[in-house]
């Protein structure tokens, strides 16, 4: 399947999810048939949206059209997308510019970002490649996650591990939060990418090992990246508080860098384990 198939089918498939979640009355409509309250018809979203109803038929149904930026914005208004969400379908058409990375294969950090990395000391640190595979990590980080550097490496991708790694799930204090979260992050990425036979084959592989990915996926939800709070309950040391954060070093723009910052409880105890 050519890319931009496949970036039309995401398109269309993304927003048939927004529309089937959309509040009714929200819009000032009344219930559908059998009283159903959510999701709108195709019909009401192009006349909300002043689009002719065959035209964004259309677009959910993935066909070689061209809809210009000022339609996308109109159904995205309509739509009621987040700024996420909207920068997503144009990304998608063609009129947004490629996040941060090509997409090129990344096996290994650079020697320079695993140096960087080796530096934050008692900070749990990790490279992730664009398919979110993990590149590079310090001793901080296989300290929190021992796992890592025995997991061959067509298995170390950050959204495998998180919902087939029954360590990685007992780890996470909220996993079925945060599971959620990084798939809606690692689709806001990969969208452009999905027709690469690299992330055919994860998301393939993930929907045979995991009926929470599964059901997730076809959700089609999407955020953007947020610093925040995560909480471990690690088997030797307890409850472990980090703030997330995410860097990109500007010569490897196809690399992001994952930080965990520990609070000054965490700092103490963990240190200790990494020092």
């Amino acid at each position: 399947m050519a890319s931009d198939e496949q970036q039309r089918r995401e398109l269309g498939a993304f927003l048939r999810a927004r529309r089937e979640h959309l509040d009714r009355a929200a819009f000032g409509l009344p219930p559908a048939g059998r009283g159903r309250t959510v999701g709108l018809r195709r019909e009401e979203i192009s006349y909300l949206s002043g689009v002719s109803v065959t035209w964004y038929t259309w677009l959910e149904q993935g066909r070689d059209i061209n809809p210009s930026r000022q339609v996308l914005d109109a159904v995205a208004t309509t739509l009621h997308l987040t700024v996420t969400e909207h920068d997503y379908v144009l990304t998608l058409a063609g009129f947004a510019p490629a996040r941060p990375g090509g997409g090129a294969a990344v096996e290994t950090a650079p020697a320079h970002v695993q140096r960087f990395l080796d530096a934050l000391e008692e900070h749990p640190a990790y490279a992730l490649a664009p398919d979110w595979g993990v590149a590079g990590w310090n001793a901080a980080y296989e300290a929190l996650y021992p796992n890592v550097a025995q997991t061959p490496p067509e298995q170390r991708n950050l959204l495998w591990l998180i919902f087939t790694d029954p360590y990685v799930r007992s780890l996470l204090d909220d996993w079925d939060v945060t599971s959620r979260r990084f798939l809606a992050e690692f689709r806001a990425e990969a969208g452009p990418r999905l027709g690469d036979p690299r992330y055919r084959d994860l998301v393939s592989r993930l929907v045979e090992a995991s009926p929470e990915f599964r059901e997730r996926w076809e959700s089609h939800d999407i955020r953007g990246f947020q610093s925040r709070e995560r909480v471990f309950q690690h088997p030797e040391l307890g409850r472990l508080v980090f703030e997330h954060h995410q860097l990109r070093p500007s010569d490897q723009t196809e690399i992001q860098l994952v930080v965990y910052t520990p609070d000054e409880a965490t700092r103490e105890r963990f240190g200790r384990r990494v020092r």
